[in-house]
């Protein structure tokens, strides 16, 4: 335990810093951002970035959670709705890496190209979200409960799959998913709900991806000295703060990585 904290890397924990504060302040930014950054900038394998992101995500966004459930920002209700798919879906996408082979090159063109795909839908939907909530008002309104809850699970069980295999999706597409289900719940309950969900399926997928061998353990604990305080402080804030600037930044940012993926 003493040799994880003894070398901590100083660029790991800014990058956790820069994560761990967008996710506090817009539910959106964990993997879309922390994969990339491991890859791209420190050269880690993509197998190893997604494992590590995901037990990061976990433990950055139970700090999170607990900021957004002490200020009742929390549905709990969709929270388990969303988890009734996302975690069986997780166990299988985890079995499904595990008779795959993490390391054969089909796996890592899977998690590669689903990466780069994840990254795209997140881009679109942070420029887009404004205009698709108001095409999504005009064209179809409120659903009916019962269709709201299997859709939900629905959205649940995509994101298992998603996040389990690429880290990215629960951030953006879970809060888009959200505001379209429950157009009536306040923007910072969206994003406490969606954080909290993010707890169970990216621990639960960080766990599988640890039985496979796939996470950086001193990598992990660096990125954490970072984004713990970062989260908790943005989580805070997040409820003075517009997130619109911040959005467009970054799906430009997540455009360009995006491209750079699908050329890898």
């Amino acid at each position: 335990m003493h040799s994880l904290f003894a070398n901590i890397d100083p660029l790991y924990v800014l990058s956790g810093i820069l994560v761990g504060g967008l996710v506090g302040f817009t539910g959106v930014g964990g993997g879309s951002l922390m994969t990339p950054i491991l890859i791209l900038v420190f050269g880690v394998h993509p197998a190893s970035a997604v494992g590590t992101d995901l037990l990061y995500a976990a433990a950055t966004k139970t700090a999170g959670t607990a900021v957004h459930g002490w200020n009742g920002t929390v549905d709990w209700k969709v929270v388990g709705k969303l988890a009734l798919g996302s975690v069986p879906m997780t166990v299988l996408t985890v079995l499904a890496l595990y008779y795959l082979g993490v390391d054969s090159k089909a796996v890592q063109a899977i998690i590669t190209k689903t990466l780069g795909v994840a990254l795209l839908v997140t881009a679109i939907l942070l420029f887009m979200r404004k205009p698709l909530m108001r095409w999504y008002d005009e064209k179809i309104g409120e659903p009916n409960p019962r269709l709201v809850t299997q859709l939900t699970v629905l959205t649940g069980a995509i994101l298992g799959v998603l996040v389990t295999i690429s880290s990215v999706g629960a951030g953006a597409i879970g809060v888009t998913a959200l505001v379209m289900l429950y157009p009536k719940m306040p923007a910072q309950r969206i994003v406490g709900s969606d954080i909290a969900h993010a707890v169970p399926l990216t621990l639960l997928a960080g766990l599988g991806h640890s039985i496979l061998g796939t996470i950086d353990l001193h990598i992990l604990v660096s990125l954490l000295c970072g984004s713990i305080p970062a989260i908790v402080v943005a989580s805070i804030a997040s409820s003075r703060t517009s997130d619109n600037i911040v959005r467009v930044a970054l799906g430009i940012v997540l455009l360009a990585v995006c491209a750079r993926f699908w050329f890898l």
